[in-house]
Order: C-alpha cells, then structure tokens, then sequence
C-alpha cells in the first residue's frame, strides 16, 4: 500500500472518529442543555413575579421547586377562556399564574416582540388588580450592547414596577418607553403609562413599545377579568381564590 493511500485512509478514520466522538458529545450534553434553557426560562418567569432577584445565589433545584410551587401554567383563548391542551388553537395564548398561599397574586404574560436587529424575549408581569406591572424580564435580544441592549439592565426593568396599563378612566392604554425620563418629556397625568428610555436607544424604545401593545392587546380579555375580580374563571380547577 502506497504512502499516499495510507494518508488518504487515515485522514478518514480520523474523521470519521471526530465525527463520532462530537456526535456522543453533543448527544450527552443535549439533556444538559435542554435544562439550562428551562431554567432559563423559569429563572425570568420568577423574577418577573418578584419571587428571585440578580443578587440571589439561586440553585438550580431552589428554582425548579420555587417554579412549580408558585407559577401555573395555562392557556386561553382570546376570550380569556382556558383552554385544554388538547383543544389549543392558533390564536389562544400562554400565561401563567403567580400563586401565593392559595391565592393569585399576578398573572404572567410572554414577551416575544420586536426589536431594532431582532426579536426581544421576555416575561411581563401584571399584579391581580389587572392593571398594574410588577415585573418585567428580558432573556434573549439582539440590540446593541450599551444601546438598545441596556433592556436587559436590572436599572431598566425595574422602571415598569408600578407603572399602568390602564389610563386615569380604567381603559386600556398600554405602557410605553418615553424618549428619555419620563419626567422630562411626558405630561404629569400620562406618567404612570410610561417608562424612562434608554439614551441612544430611541428605535429600541419604539419598537418595543409598539410590540407590547399589541402583545397587550391580545391579553385584554384576561385582564378585563381581573379588574372585574373574575380570577377564579383564568385560575381553574386548582383551588386558588381572588
């Protein structure tokens, strides 16, 4: 066997060795991973409701078992039906309950909205009265580091804590990212449905706004619910009271 041949086969048996040992590897990890993302997700849904913070050394089992003693998982529909899982449609929506002692304390509604360069992700918390934030995450964007990406900042989020959805008459406004603090540009009596912006970041703000309005929108049937003190129709079967 030539030289030349021999090179050509073992160039292939490494190859082929490589390509075994990355495939075990990325097979063995996948269940790790699958995890990470999870808890990911869990980790942003409990600090929307307040329950976790950045300063907080959390565990990964602390998390998984403070998500599934305190947050429920639904769907409804755009009436603000629950919906069975086996009866989902394309236009119902996710949401989930924060539960304390028995009793609704927020529901939790899916930021999926659109940024500059990209989707921004995210969890918006909303208190019982149906009206108020209490929370605000962000997990996954693609704005510009030091720009539009300061809305993964605690300083930013923090800013939607108190602040309404529902103007001075009780009708749905929406909340909305001002073009820098909210005490500067914006009329005293519209404050409470805006936040203050991010400096060099105005196109963020915009879109982001636009997209939670819509988002909002679509959940209004739930929080005309619990404004009307009806959180036993969103909460079901599980017991949790008004």
């Amino acid at each position: 066997m030539s030289s030349n041949l021999k090179s050509v086969l073992f160039a292939i048996v490494l190859c082929l060795a490589c390509s075994l040992l990355l495939t075990m590897a990325s097979s063995g990890l996948k269940g790790y991973q699958l995890r990470n993302i999870n808890l990911d997700r869990q980790k942003n849904l409990l600090k929307s409701a307040g329950l976790i913070d950045d300063q907080s050394d959390n565990t990964p089992e602390y998390i998984e078992k403070l998500y599934s003693e305190r947050i429920k998982s639904l769907w409804v529909d755009p009436s603000g039906r629950i919906v069975k899982e086996t009866e989902r449609g394309q236009k119902d929506l996710p949401i989930y309950l924060y539960i304390e002692k028995n009793v609704v304390e927020a529901y939790i509604v899916p930021i999926n909205a659109q940024g500059l360069w990209g989707k921004i992700n995210g969890y918006l918390a909303i208190n019982k009265d149906g009206s108020t934030i209490s929370g605000f995450t962000v997990y996954k964007h693609s704005e510009t580091p030091g720009l539009g990406g300061e809305i993964e900042r605690s300083w930013f989020q923090r800013n939607f804590e108190g602040k309404k959805i529902v103007n001075k008459e009780g009708k749905f406004v929406s909340i909305s990212i001002a073009r820098g603090a909210v005490k500067d540009v914006i009329q005293k009596d519209l404050q409470v449905n805006f936040v203050d912006g991010i400096s060099g970041a105005t196109l963020t703000g915009k879109f982001l706004s636009a997209s939670m309005k819509d988002i909002l929108k679509d959940y209004e049937s739930v929080s005309v619910k619990f404004r009307h003190n009806m959180v036993k129709e969103i909460a079901g079967n599980n017991g949790a009271g008004n």
